[in-house]
C-alpha cells in the first residue's frame, strides 16, 4: 500500500494513494486538482547516513566506516514532490543523492536489528541536496530545501534488494541496488535508536550510491527506487 500526504483547501490530508488519487476514509483528493503531494510524513528529524556504499567510498577517496555514519537535517529542510528545489545563494556547487528512506511509525527506543520491521511504517525516497563548498556538514546538508522526500510511502517492501537509478534531464547519473550497502537499513536504525527516541514520521535516510553529482538551475532530478516510486523535482534560481 502507499501512503500519502496532500494539501488541500481543509489542510493537509493523509490516506492510501492510487493513481493519482489519495483515499481517505471519508473522501478523495485528486492530485493536482484537490491540492499537491506533501512529504508523505511530519518527522521531528531526519538522520541520514553517509558513506554507506563501497563504491561511494572509493569514488570520493573516504575511508571505510566501522560503524554508521551519520548527520541530521532539520524538518525545515523538507520538499514535496514536485516542489521547486531553490538554488541557494550561499553556494556555487550543489549536488544530489539519491536514497532509500525509512518512516518510523512508533516511538521508539533501543531496538534490535529484528524489532526495526515492526516499527516502520515504509519506505520513501530523499534527495540528499548538499551544498558542497560550505565548511561542515551542517552547513552543507541542513538549509531549507535540501530534503526533497516523497513522493509517497510505501508499506509493502523489502528494502534489502532494491534496484536504483536516478536520471537528470533524462541522463542516468546513478545506478545501484540496496544489497550493496555496507549497513543495511535493519542495522542502521538499530544502531541509530541506541542513541535517540524515534517519534513517528521520523526518517533514516541509508545513504547515497556512488556519483552524486552537481545540479544547476532548469535541472530536473529523477530518483527512482524499484517498486517503492520516482522522486521528481527540479532545481529553480535562488529566492530573493
Amino acid at each position: 500500500m502507499r501512503l500519502a500526504r496532500i494539501e488541500t483547501s481543509e489542510g493537509p490530508v493523509t490516506g492510501r494513494y492510487e493513481d493519482g488519487v489519495v483515499h481517505t476514509d471519508d473522501d478523495s483528493y485528486e492530485v493536482g486538482v484537490d491540492g499537491e503531494l506533501l512529504p508523505p510524513c511530519d518527522p521531528s528529524a531526519l538522520y541520514c547516513v553517509g558513506r554507506n556504499y563501497v563504491e561511494t567510498l572509493e569514488q570520493m577517496e573516504y575511508e571505510r566506516p566501522e560503524e554508521p555514519d551519520f548527520f541530521i537535517k532539520p524538518p525545515a529542510s523538507l520538499l514535496g514532490h514536485e516542489s521547486p528545489i531553490p538554488y541557494p545563494e550561499f553556494t556555487n556547487e550543489l549536488t544530489y543523492a539519491g536514497e532509500l528512506a525509512a518512516v518510523i511509525d512508533d516511538t521508539c527506543h533501543d531496538l534490535s536489528k529484528h524489532e526495526v520491521p515492526e516499527i516502520v511504517r515504509g519506505y520513501t525516497i530523499m534527495n540528499d541536496i548538499d551544498a558542497l563548498d560550505q565548511q561542515g556538514r551542517t552547513a552543507r546538508k541542513a538549509f531549507d530545501g535540501s530534503g526533497p522526500l516523497g513522493p509517497w510511502i510505501e508499506t509493502d517492501i523489502d528494502p534489502t534488494g532494491i534496484d536504483m537509478w536516478t536520471d537528470v534531464n533524462d541522463e542516468r547519473r546513478q545506478e545501484a541496488n540496496t544489497a550493496l550497502m555496507l549497513f543495511d537499513p535493519y542495522e542502521v536504525i538499530s544502531y541509530l535508536s541506541k542513541r535517540f527516541t524515534f517519534c513517528p514520521g521520523d526518517v533514516v535516510a541509508f545513504g547515497s550510491p556512488a556519483n552524486p553529482g552537481l545540479i544547476e538551475s532548469g535541472d530536473t532530478i529523477e530518483i527512482t527506487y524499484e517498486n517503492v516510486g520516482t522522486l521528481r523535482n527540479s532545481v529553480v534560481d535562488p529566492i530573493e
